[in-house]
Formats: structure tokens, C-alpha cells, sequence
């Protein structure tokens, strides 16, 4: 911590010192960003978890400072946590102090970098380092980072260091003692009409003493013929290319991880090496038909993901030390209700598929469809068949009206969403029900001036599993570039309950008010939420969070 000071300390005052020495000033920069919540306890939905009961508010901030001078780069966040449950849903969190420092300077052909930092290879499922405060995931890493532009077309990072959060001392400002050690290369070749952008990398996971000690400890617990030799090193690679040819891309990646601990879902450990088979096909053209005003776009993805848990430790479980960056090739949906149920990715085994189509046959109008299917992959030699986990077939369309002579304009959107939801698997339910609903949606938006609009979302959730059928509707009004206002209902008006719930078993509404204010690079936001259980996704990474009530208050703002 004394050498977190120094480093802070630094920073602060190296605009003064260099002042003071003749030298020019540098250019400052930062944002700003808080989230304030004050809980109501409503047990009927669930809302009921440790900070209702003792803390009933929590404060989570985050300041970060940028200064440039000279080439040099210094950057400092402080972050703070009060009564927290962002980092774990079901408890409490509190404690501040400076979350992420760098320096950082570019010589010649290179770009140095100590203390923290963030980074990826490739698509980020062999190594990726990122911070998403929705979901409070924050995996930087702290050591060394050198990026190369050896040529015009050849790129090369090379980093060492540890990942930011101790699982062992529940510390968020604390480092794993596990030591990370990766290489990335990337070429670029150019061929008539094509380009190829070509990548491998490697990535080396050294554990600590204690870690391989608790291994040994368990797996000699194991029976005779299921143990094995833990080892302090595993090794990651991949090998990942993208072909552009006019309006043609073509995507593919292969990562393999040698054999390690890893534990099943029912907690059983074994030995197994990893893999990932991943691919997308994706075509555009603008100008299409008769008129060359119509425009088409496809995209199609494949996955396979076999025993590819790739974290700091065995030991790491939710969201914790994750290494390889796994997201969900599923439809990435906004609406309440239709991103009710989303596929979690199944780290030791599943098969997706993904199709999208966007058509535009004249302007104003666009189709949209989408269908996707995931299954889990036999596991760990068991004689169990592959498992249907998740399915959605989405159709969408919408048409935007000419400006009549005041200015004013319509558009619309509406289509429906039906899906296949494994919630034994996804949210850890035992012997609850397969989820099949069917969701039709629309939009309404009435812009009867250049600054202020009105939009009306409905959707109706169809189902008679999980929680049942739900009902929601908002009603917003924007005057930009200031306000902003919304009000809004979701109904759980035909509910079922499962044996395993606590929610209760009344028709239950889920109010919500909005209002937000925008000035300049600065923007404040109240609402009142009532917000049901379930998987709450972003950027394609989910995590299974207790049902919400209360005042949300937040903040950001830039300089």
C-alpha cells in the first residue's frame, strides 16, 4: 500500500515539479462516475438479501486521473465501496483506496507500461483483461506490458503480472499470488482483394505454493484411479485469422489449455486439458434490386467450448479470476423482457450456433431475424448425452415515416421473441422447470419536434414456468439535450411458483420512475426500480442476481 502512495503521490505533483524544472505542462483528463442505492426490503419479490437488512444504502465510486507529458503517461483511480453488493450480490462490501495506477511511455517503436493495466489477445477467449462495473468484474492485471509495432503490418504484446483480486483474503485491492505471463504476435498480409489478419498467442499460469498444496491435499481425498499430478504450470495457445474479400469476412480461432485441476458442476474434481472451436461467416452490400436502394446483412457464428475453464485457480467460482473471456454468441437483447433469459456460457462444455439477418428493402423499413441454439457437450467421460440448454428465434421490423412539413415523424418497431431456457442449469435450480415463452414486443416514437420526443416500449412475456407471464410497459419523454423522463409498469399478472422460490405467490407489479439531466459532459440520473430476479448480462458475460427495490442514483461526468 505504501508503494500504491508513492506512485499516487507522484503523479499528483509531477506537473508542479516539471514546472519548476522549465519544463511545458502536460494535458489533464478524468471522469467521474458514482452509483448511489437506497434499498426497500419487499420480501414478495425476494428483495431481502444482507444489505436490506443491515446496511438499507451503499455507495459505489470511481475517479480516475489522466496526465500527459512529455511522451510520459501517468493514470490513477480511486475507487470506493460502501456497504457494496456489486461484487457479490448476496453481500456487502466496503472498502476504498487507489484500484488502478500506470505509467506509461512510448519509445520508438514501443509502448511501455507498469503497474496496472488492461489488455487482449485476439478475440479475448484465450486472455483477456477488463474491467465492467455493471456486473463489478474488474480483472486487471498489475506487472509489466511492453506493445511492439515491429513494422507497418507486424504487432507484438508481451506482458507479466497478476490479476487484481485475492480470492483468499476477499481483498478487491488485493493481487492473486498466481503469476501470468502471455505473448501475442499479428500480421497483417495483403493480397489483391484480400486481406489476412493473422494472430497466435500463448499464455503461462504459474500458482503459488499454497494453491498447489491444497490441490495435492484433495486430490489425494480422491479414490485410486481417479488422481493424478497437479503441476505449477499451465499453458495456453491460440491461433486466430479474419480474411476480408470485398464484402465477405470470414473468422476463425482455435485455443487449446493443457491438462489441470478442474471441478465439475457438482464439485468433483479431475484432470483435463481444454479447448475452443469458434467461426463467423458475415456479408453486406448496400445498393442491392432493381433501384440499388435495398441493402442486406448476414452473419453467422459456430462455437464449441470443451473443458476450456481457463481461471487463476481451480478453487475460483461466478465470475471470480477469469482469464479467457467466454461470452455468450446468443442475441444480445434490450428489452426487460425479452433479456429476461439469457445463455451463460458452460466453461467445461457447449455447442452454439447463431444466424442474423438485417434486410432493408426500402428506405425507412428493415427486417431483422435471428435464431440460435446452444447444447452442453458430454462431460468428463460420463455417459450423459448432450443437453438442450437455450434456444431463441427473434424476429423484428421496423419503419421509420417521412418528416412532414412541421418536422414531426413516427416510427415503429415491433416483432416477438420465443425461447428455450435451461434454468435447472443456467441459475443452479434444481428440478426446476425448462423455461418456453414467447414475447411479442413494440415500439412507438413520436418526434413532434427537433428536441422532444415521446417513445412507448411494451413487451408481454408469455410462459408458465419460472415466476409466469409478465406484462411491461414504458412511457418516456426526452428534451434534448437536458431532460429526460420515464415511467414505467412490469406485471407479474399470471403468476406460477416453483417449490424452490420465495417470491410470493400474489399478482405483483414492478414499478418504475425515471428522470435524468444532462449537462455538458456531465450526467445525473434518480430512479425508483422494482426489479425482478434473474441473469443480468453485459457484454455477454451474466452472473444470476436477487430481485432489486429501491432509489438508484447515479452519476458520471468527464473533464
Amino acid at each position: 500500500m505504501k508503494f500504491k502512495i508513492i506512485i499516487f503521490s507522484i503523479f499528483l505533483f509531477s506537473n508542479v515539479q516539471l514546472r519548476s524544472q522549465g519544463e511545458q505542462g502536460g494535458k489533464f483528463s478524468g471522469n467521474f462516475e458514482t452509483n448511489v442505492n437506497f434499498y426497500e426490503r419487499d420480501d414478495r419479490i425476494g428483495a431481502n438479501t444482507e444489505v436490506y437488512k443491515k446496511a438499507k444504502s451503499s455507495v459505489d465510486a470511481w475517479l480516475f486521473l489522466n496526465y500527459e507529458l512529455n511522451g510520459f503517461q501517468f493514470s490513477a483511480r480511486f475507487d470506493g465501496f460502501q456497504n457494496s453488493p456489486l461484487l457479490n450480490p448476496q453481500g456487502m462490501y466496503t472498502k476504498q483506496g487507489l484500484g488502478f495506477w500506470q505509467v506509461s511511455k512510448t519509445i520508438d517503436k514501443y509502448q511501455i507500461t507498469a503497474g496496472y493495466f488492461y489488455e487482449q489477445f485476439g478475440s479475448g477467449m484465450l486472455f483477456r483483461a477488463y474491467e465492467d462495473r455493471n456486473i463489478g468484474i474488474d480483472f486487471a492485471i498489475q506487472g509489466v506490458k511492453v506493445k511492439a509495432n515491429l513494422n507497418e503490418n507486424l504487432k507484438l504484446k508481451v506482458f507479466s503480472g497478476q490479476q487484481k483480486g485475492n480470492i483468499l483474503t476477499s481483498d478487491r485491492f488485493d493481487v492473486t499470488p498466481q503469476v501470468l505471463t502471455g505473448m501475442n504476435l499479428e500480421q497483417r498480409v495483403n493480397i489483391k482483394d484480400v486481406t489476412l489478419d493473422l494472430g497466435a498467442s500463448a499464455i503461462n499460469k504459474v500458482l503459488d505454493n499454497a494453491t498447489l498444496n491444497r490441490l495435492v491435499t484433495d486430490i489425494n481425498a480422491l479414490p485410486l484411479e481417479s488422481r493424478f499430478l497437479p503441476k505449477y504450470n499451465t499453458y495456453s495457445f491460440n491461433g486466430y485469422g479474419t480474411m476480408q474479400y470485398k464484402n465477405l469476412s470470414l473468422y476463425g480461432e482455435y485455443c487449446y489449455k493443457t491438462p489441470e485441476a478442474i471441478f465439475d458442476l457438482n464439485n468433483n474434481m479431475y484432470n483435463s486439458d481444454g479447448n475452443i472451436i469458434f467461426g463467423s461467416a458475415s456479408y453486406s452490400a448496400q445498393g442491392i434490386g432493381k433501384k440499388k436502394k435495398s441493402s442486406i446483412g448476414f452473419n453467422t457464428q459456430y462455437k464449441r467450448i470443451d473443458n476450456f475453464r481457463f481461471r487463476t485457480t481451480p478453487y475460483e467460482t461466478l465470475l471470480n479470476g477469469m482469464v479467457s473471456y467466454l461470452p455468450s454468441i446468443t442475441r444480445q437483447n434490450t428489452y426487460r423482457l425479452l433479456a429476461r433469459y439469457n445463455s451463460v456460457v458452460q466453461e467445461q462444455g457447449e455447442q452454439a450456433f447463431q444466424a442474423d439477418l438485417v434486410f432493408t428493402p426500402i428506405k425507412g423499413t428493415t427486417f431483422i431475424a435471428n435464431a440460435s441454439y446452444v447444447e452442453s457437450l458430454k462431460q468428463n467421460g460420463l455417459n450423459n448425452a448432450p443437453q438442450k440448454l437455450y434456444h431463441e428465434l427473434y424476429f423484428e421490423v421496423q419503419h421509420k415515416f417521412k418528416r412532414n412539413d412541421k418536422g414531426q415523424q413516427w416510427a415503429v418497431k415491433g416483432g416477438v421473441q420465443n425461447i428455450f431456457y435451461n434454468q435447472d442449469v443456467y441459475e443452479v435450480k434444481p428440478g426446476a422447470k425448462n423455461v418456453r415463452a414467447s414475447t411479442p414486443f413494440a415500439e412507438v416514437t413520436y418526434k413532434f419536434k427537433k428536441t422532444k420526443s415521446f417513445r412507448l416500449e411494451t413487451q408481454y412475456l408469455e410462459t408458465k414456468q419460472d415466476l409466469g407471464s409478465f406484462i411491461n410497459l414504458i412511457l418516456e419523454y426526452n428534451m434534448a439535450p437536458h431532460w429526460s423522463f420515464a415511467i414505467g409498469d412490469m406485471v407479474n399478472h399470471k403468476p406460477y411458483r416453483s417449490a424452490n422460490t420465495t417470491v410470493s405467490d400474489e399478482i405483483i407489479h414492478y414499478y418504475s420512475a425515471f428522470i435524468g439531466y444532462t449537462q455538458g459532459a456531465t450526467k445525473v440520473t434518480i430512479a425508483y426500480i422494482k426489479q425482478v430476479e434473474g441473469v443480468n448480462c453485459t457484454g455477454g458475460i451474466c452472473r444470476v442476481e436477487p430481485a432489486f427495490s429501491g432509489l438508484r442514483v447515479n452519476m458520471s461526468s468527464s473533464f
